[in-house]
């Protein structure tokens, strides 16, 4: 069985699907390997952000895409934000954003 990808809203999804070209190209990769092998695929497609959030790292030459993303029972993904990255380190508003909206849907 594969992984299945839904989005928190729909506000979410148009937000991963406006990267620019080169960076949703990317990002597109790396659902399609998190769908096939499951959410732990790992450095440099995944990172772990600790307390069951995973970090999507997507590049082009544009830039760089993050998407933040939790498991959910029945081999359920849900990306709770999408971004732009401009500075080296996550924001800590996007990781409580991402925090808040997982406590919502694991309940």
């Amino acid at each position: 069985m594969t992984w299945r990808i839904t989005f928190y809203n729909e506000k979410v999804k148009l937000q991963a699907l406006a990267f620019p070209e080169g960076i949703l190209a990317n990002f597109l990769h790396v659902i399609r390997l998190i769908e096939e092998l499951g959410p732990q695929i790992g450095m440099p497609y995944t990172r772990p952000m600790g307390s069951g959030l995973f970090e999507i790292r997507a590049r082009g030459k544009e830039g760089i895409g993050r998407a933040l993303y939790c498991a959910l029972p029945g081999k359920k993904l849900m990306v709770l934000t999408a971004y732009i990255k401009k500075t080296q380190k996550t924001q800590k508003r996007d990781i409580d954003l991402a925090h808040k909206r997982m406590k919502e849907v694991m309940k």
